[in-house]
């Protein structure tokens, strides 16, 4: 278990993009609202908690078969792009208070999936070798 993980500023943003998820879930679940708005959000919860796991537990160390960094760069602009659609809709749609609620802390998650590909964007590293035993130049 990687312990700074979670105090660090991806582990911070990735924590922050779960709860924030979970309460856009929450939000659309309790305005009975569209199915795709709960949907898109439990969906977010999921995969976000999924990569928090992965970070949190070194998996992306032992799982070398996939460029982490950059499967987390696909998801986060992905989300962003849904999220952007659905919760745009939520907003002008606003059938009731709970489904309003639900898009504007949709959007808000939707700046940190922006702040989030930021971050992994500096991490990434496509010209030079990956691993810890890889030679500096």
């Amino acid at each position: 278990v990687d312990r700074a993980f979670p105090r660090s500023p991806r582990g911070v943003l990735k924590i922050s993009r779960v709860l924030l998820a979970l309460v856009a879930f929450l939000c659309f679940v309790a305005s009975s609202a569209h199915e795709a708005y709960m949907a898109l959000a439990g969906l977010e919860t999921g995969i976000t908690l999924l990569f928090l796991l992965l970070y949190l537990l070194r998996l992306d160390a032992k799982m070398r078969w996939l460029f982490w960094p950059l499967a987390d760069i696909f998801n986060s602009v992905v989300s962003a792009l849904f999220l952007l659609v659905v919760c745009l809709f939520a907003v002008t749609v606003k059938s009731n208070k709970g489904t309003l609620a639900g898009g504007v802390i949709g959007l808000i998650l939707l700046v940190l999936c922006v702040v989030d590909t930021g971050l992994l964007w500096k991490k990434i590293s496509l010209g030079r070798p990956r691993g810890r035993n890889a030679p500096a130049k």
